[in-house]
């Protein structure tokens, strides 16, 4: 993960992590009514289009298969790219150091790429409400967030293999201290202080623009030759000049060969940069209005 972005009333597909991050607007639904206590179906709850979405990143087998056979497949290719010393996984913005000399290193994004915090949005269905940075902090502070399939054995095996295992994340400055024990907890080798590059990084002669990653890849490449990268977001391999269809598209143009050998995309259909794209990145805009333009931007031919 990536940018936590807002949960909305629509859900469409993947690909964008961690791309540029507008504003998190506030919930505006309150909780819903209690149910009766003569029955345990919640009643007077608005329909919530994240319904499924968010089921099905509980419950699908299909969404732990995913998971599975995306990090088994990084590990079945991993010792090939940790001995061809010209390989690497930065894009050309980010290689801002030559190859030779540097240590091995894979990247990893953790919300909903090592992390899953499908619980905090099954809350967000529950209660009718949007994201808020109030009750985000609070679900990660509460340090449960479980280990996604896969992941720590793919970590794991990295680490053995003398490759260096580093987080990059979006969270918040003040979640640095429980994101690394939810790790830790979890699973993860989380080893020495340069293993987790969180959004408060100040990255010398690197200006970081807004919630891009770019900088924080750059840092790693002046000590690391990067084998993979990892996240379910654009923004966790490349940074997103224009968050639209088209500078979408753009950004990974010259890496669609990287993807599945060197770029390793995860689903996630419940928040990413891949909304707001549909309604011009305006979080300002009524919720209806939000939802109507994801409407018209389906397909139906």
């Amino acid at each position: 993960m990536s940018v936590r972005l807002p949960l909305t009333l629509a859900m469409f597909g993947l690909l964008a992590g961690c791309a540029t991050a507008p504003s998190h607007p506030v919930a505006t639904a309150s909780a819903p009514s209690a149910p009766s206590a003569t029955s345990s179906v919640v009643t007077h709850v608005a329909a919530n289009d994240n319904l499924n979405a968010v089921a099905w990143s509980q419950t699908a087998i299909e969404h732990d298969l995913i998971y599975l056979q995306t990090y088994r497949d990084a590990q079945s290719r991993l010792l090939t790219a940790l001995h061809d010393k010209q390989w690497d996984a930065l894009g050309k913005a980010d290689r801002t150091t030559p190859l030779k000399g540097l240590k091995p290193a894979v990247i990893l994004d953790i919300d909903e790429t090592v992390l899953d915090n499908s619980p905090y949005q099954a809350r967000l269905v529950k209660s009718g409400g949007e994201f808020n940075e109030a009750d985000w902090a609070a679900w990660c502070k509460e340090e449960r967030a479980r280990a996604l399939p896969g992941a720590v054995e793919f970590t794991q095996f990295a680490a053995r293999h003398g490759v260096a295992v580093i987080y990059i994340s979006n969270r918040a400055k003040d979640l640095d201290e429980a994101t690394v024990a939810n790790l830790r907890k979890a699973g993860f080798p989380v080893n020495g202080p340069d293993a987790f590059l969180g959004l408060g990084t100040v990255v010398d002669g690197c200006e970081q623009a807004g919630t891009e990653k770019g900088c924080r890849r750059q840092l790693v490449a002046r000590h690391y030759r990067v084998l993979m990268q990892f996240g379910d977001q654009v923004g966790d391999f490349v940074d997103v000049l224009g968050n639209n269809d088209a500078g979408r598209r753009k950004a990974v143009a010259d890496y669609l060969a990287w993807v599945g050998t060197r770029w390793f995309v995860l689903p996630n259909p419940t928040y990413g940069a891949w909304e707001p794209a549909l309604f011009n990145n305006d979080w300002s805009a009524p919720l209806q209005q939000r939802r109507q333009q994801k409407i018209d931007a389906l397909h139906y031919q």
